[in-house]
């Protein structure tokens, strides 16, 4: 996959814009609508945050550091690496989704939470909104970042923000469904 970085950092920003706000709007739900559960053994709304935060957590400084380390020198176009492309295609929503096994530091599964999952996500959205406005002048085929499941694999900055967004915004929707089932069986 060949884009222009303008436009993939475009897009990127529109959807981290959105998932920000829709966080942002849940912040008015009752406690209770974000922890209703489909089942015993599914995330509630705070979960799927609290998993998104988590991952933010390696992410974000992840980014930043080598960011950091790197000049300015933008490229005009982003080649996508074929693992990162990879990766990035399946962290999308879709209706054949991959099922993607959570690793257990990663899994909030019946953990106490609370609304402070809701504002370190934005938070976060906010670091991650900053990290793509200065991606402006970086090269995101050139700077490579480690990922959260092993050092030994470094992917190309363009398909890690792709990743990290796009995992977002399937998480978001699974938040989404959990809460409309909450209200649905209130």
């Amino acid at each position: 996959m060949t884009v222009l970085v303008s436009e993939l950092l475009k897009e990127l920003t529109e959807r981290t814009k959105r998932h920000r706000e829709k966080v942002v709007q849940w912040k008015k739900l009752p406690l209770e609508e974000l922890k209703k559960r489909p089942s015993n053994d599914a995330w509630n709304a705070l979960e799927c945050l609290e998993h998104l935060n988590l991952y933010g957590e390696y992410y974000l400084p992840e980014i930043e550091k080598q960011m950091n380390k790197a000049g300015d020198n933008p490229a005009v176009n982003f080649n996508s690496g074929r693992l990162g492309n990879y990766f990035a295609k399946s962290m999308l929503p879709t209706e054949k989704a991959l099922k993607v096994k959570t690793f257990k530091d990663k899994n909030p599964l019946h953990k106490e939470l609370d609304k402070e999952v809701l504002d370190e996500f934005i938070e976060q959205q906010d670091s991650l909104l900053s990290l793509l406005t200065k991606a402006e002048n970086k090269n995101l085929n050139k700077i490579k970042t480690g990922i959260s499941i092993t050092k030994w694999i470094k992917l190309k900055l363009g398909d890690t923000f792709r990743i990290v967004i796009y995992h977002n915004e399937r998480h978001l929707q699974q938040a989404q469904m959990a809460i409309d089932l909450s209200v649905v069986s209130v």
